[in-house]
């Protein structure tokens, strides 16, 4: 598999026989094996999936980044190398303020490196986490930023399907970026539609559900998920959560929710969210609509 940038790759990195292991330092090196950048692992941020989140520092200017470091062997199937390169050529499309900037990507004999800005403030899992949940007032300029990078990746004709607030990072200058592109698609056009089954439990659209029973999913879905983190981000839970996955999903399939009564919610909130949480798309808002309505 080739990942380059300008027709650069990476040379073998130390204890290269350990294919999940990454070594302390990473070269990255011309064709003809001449070094042009050096890194410096750090701690590991997170992993999922097949691939690990850690604190890579360039040497020669002592700038850091996130680096998500993908193993070759987890992507040996030609399904995960596409989904890999589409992951690459769909982040790496996209430039907004509010979206993780992709900086660059290379490979060695065993990894692919993709180097991204470190939003070194967090989450917004850990933001909620830490206060329960948000007031109002705070939540509205953390969910403006959020619906002007969905409107901008929408405008590109991408649909994120995993927006959650684990994938919503805060910078050290308080912006919002969204990250994570791993199961994003983009589409030909507004009448395509997706039939795979994906996204995070607690957050997937009904119709995502439906698989391609019901016609499949396109863009709407993103805006369901958006209904999903106001809740959250306000009351402090997901709206459909239980302890039981297939539970969760007949509770999205049944738009089974309500809103508590431990929590003040103002009417333009509950106007809101209600307006998202349609179970059918085409009667959900258009996502360039949304900050029109009263809440913001």
């Amino acid at each position: 598999m080739k990942v380059r940038e300008n027709g650069e790759t990476a040379a073998t990195l130390k204890n290269s026989d350990d294919r999940l292991q990454v070594a302390k330092t990473v070269f990255e090196k011309t064709r003809d094996g001449r070094t042009i950048r050096e890194y410096e692992r750090g701690h590991m941020l997170g992993k999922g999936g097949f691939a690990r989140v850690y604190l890579f520092r360039e040497n020669n200017t002592d700038r850091v980044y996130a680096a998500k470091v993908v193993t070759k062997c987890a992507v040996k199937k030609h399904r995960a190398r596409e989904k890999l390169m589409s992951e690459i050529r769909i982040h790496r499309s996209l430039k907004h303020p509010n979206i993780v900037r992709f900086v660059r990507c290379f490979e060695d004999e065993n990894h692919v490196y993709i180097l991204l800005d470190l939003c070194d403030s967090g989450s917004l899992t850990d933001l909620v986490r830490a206060r329960g949940h948000l007031t109002e007032n705070e939540a509205r300029p953390i969910l403006r930023q959020l619906v002007e990078a969905v409107s901008f990746m929408h405008s590109r004709w991408v649909i994120h399907r995993d927006i959650k607030l684990g994938n919503i990072l805060i910078h050290k200058d308080s912006t919002v970026r969204v990250g994570d592109f791993g199961l994003a698609a983009q589409l030909e056009s507004d009448k395509q539609r997706k039939m795979t089954i994906c996204g995070t439990p607690n957050y997937i659209a009904p119709e995502v559900l439906d698989g391609g029973r019901e016609g499949g999913h396109s863009f709407e879905v993103d805006v369901w998920s958006i209904g999903v983190v106001v809740y959250t981000v306000l009351v402090g839970r997901p709206p459909f959560e239980t302890s039981d996955v297939k539970q969760t999903y007949r509770r999205i399939k049944n738009n089974d929710y309500n809103f508590p009564s431990d929590v003040r919610l103002s009417r333009e909130a509950k106007s809101l969210i209600t307006a998202i949480l349609s179970s059918a798309p085409e009667r959900r808002p258009l996502i360039q609509d949304l900050l029109k309505h009263e809440f913001f």
